[in-house]
């Protein structure tokens, strides 16, 4: 776990904040007015809040800003007696959103996994949802055809194909419980980042300071596994009142097109069944990581977005 007071050299100047509300230390951000409406921004893998640090200054002069980190990522606690299963995620984004802080109008805004979480929590309480903001992730909300793009994405995507063979020969518990010395690598590429030069040392100690040994990387070592090796029954199906609910919110799709982890091909087509109607932005010189690759044009995205 990261220091509290940690700034990674002044990149990452937000105040902490810490709940137990879920039963461990949950580190967020909450900047900015505190009657606006709320912006809730979620990371993914194998990421943290500071994903968003160039969005947060600038959307908190007129936005609440909320930034969660997940259980086992960032300034978060990493308890040993948890599965780090999705619906965990959700459970914890739920206490914190809905119980802590009593969060309405939100606008979620969702990166790789933040998606699935993100969706999770909405299905819960579509009531409190404002809009959807997606990039380069995944709003499941159970509908015919998204299996089979996933299935798809999974069969030709870096990430997905290194992860399973990983698995298979039992590498993969091996070098993600050693995501303090690859998590860099991975990002750049398996998942790709676009612009190599903002990789700089802080950058990579920004990333790598929570993995500071195996029992650290409980999370980053579940949310893959949770695709290569899934197990157990599978999630009931989701309510129908409160998908057609959450279908009827304006969203977007801000998607990095050289993602080599979610592949556009699949990705685009996905959201797109679950919001025919919706932008679709198309980012050409963005990997996964589109806060990193071009964070000026999804700012620009989001408050165009925050404006209609």
């Amino acid at each position: 776990m990261i220091a509290p007071s940690e700034t990674f050299d002044g990149t990452w100047p937000f105040p902490p904040g810490f709940t137990e509300a879920a039963g461990f230390r949950q580190h967020y951000v909450d900047v900015g007015p505190r009657d606006a409406a709320p912006v809730v921004l979620l990371h993914g893998e194998p990421t943290w809040g500071y994903l968003w640090r160039h969005l947060i200054g600038p959307l908190s002069r007129t936005r609440r800003v909320v930034v969660p980190d997940h259980m086992g990522f960032g300034k978060s606690a990493t308890p040993a007696d948890r599965d780090y299963l999705a619906v965990e995620h959700i459970d914890n984004l739920d206490t914190l959103l809905a119980g802590e802080l009593d969060l309405t109008d939100i606008t979620l805004v969702m990166h790789d996994w933040g998606g699935p979480i993100g969706t999770g929590f909405a299905l819960r309480h579509p009531d409190r949802i404002a809009r959807l903001f997606a990039t380069n992730t995944v709003v499941p909300l159970g509908l015919p055809g998204y299996d089979e793009l996933m299935i798809a994405n999974f069969l030709e995507s870096a990430w997905f194909r290194w992860a399973a063979a990983a698995q298979a020969d039992g590498t993969l518990e091996q070098i993600l419980g050693n995501a303090g010395h690859t998590v860099c690598h991975l990002m750049l590429a398996l998942q790709t980042i676009a612009r190599p030069e903002i990789v700089t040392p802080t950058w990579i100690r920004a990333y790598a300071a929570h993995f500071d040994g195996p029992a650290a990387c409980r999370g980053v070592i579940r949310f893959p596994q949770q695709v290569v090796a899934p197990g157990g029954p599978a999630p009931p199906a989701p309510d129908p009142a409160a998908v057609a609910a959450l279908r009827a919110k304006p969203a977007v799709l801000v998607e990095g097109m050289r993602d080599t982890a979610l592949l556009p091909a699949h990705i685009i087509p996905a959201f797109r069944l679950a919001f025919p109607d919706a932008p679709v932005l198309e980012l050409p010189h963005a990997g996964h990581f589109t806060a990193e690759d071009t964070p000026g044009e999804l700012l620009a995205a989001l408050e165009l977005f925050l404006h209609t």
